[in-house]
């Protein structure tokens, strides 16, 4: 009997968008320039480096309503290999 192989759902040139960071900011006049500052300070950790220079396409961030204190998210996406991605949540989740 032939022993089957369990594959992966993903080769190594698929690209998988993950979830790497998630900010929460109140209701202020220019979401946007207050939120800078934090992505910026995240982007100098670890984790945040190793994301800007694996992220292939860049990295984006969306901007969604936040119902539960009347604020906005800011969510940032990353896109990694299947390599790449397991190495990130060892690493740094």
């Amino acid at each position: 009997m032939a022993q089957s192989k369990q594959t992966w759902p993903y080769d190594s040139a698929t690209t998988i968008e993950h979830k790497v960071y998630s900010i929460r900011i109140g209701d202020v006049e220019d979401p946007d320039l207050f939120v800078a500052e934090p992505i910026y300070k995240w982007q100098q950790t670890e984790a945040g480096k190793y994301v800007m220079e694996n992220s292939a396409p860049s990295p984006i961030w969306r901007r969604s309503f936040d119902a539960e204190s009347y604020g906005l998210t800011y969510l940032i996406f990353a896109y990694f290999t299947s390599k790449q991605l397991t190495y990130y949540k060892l690493r740094f989740e």
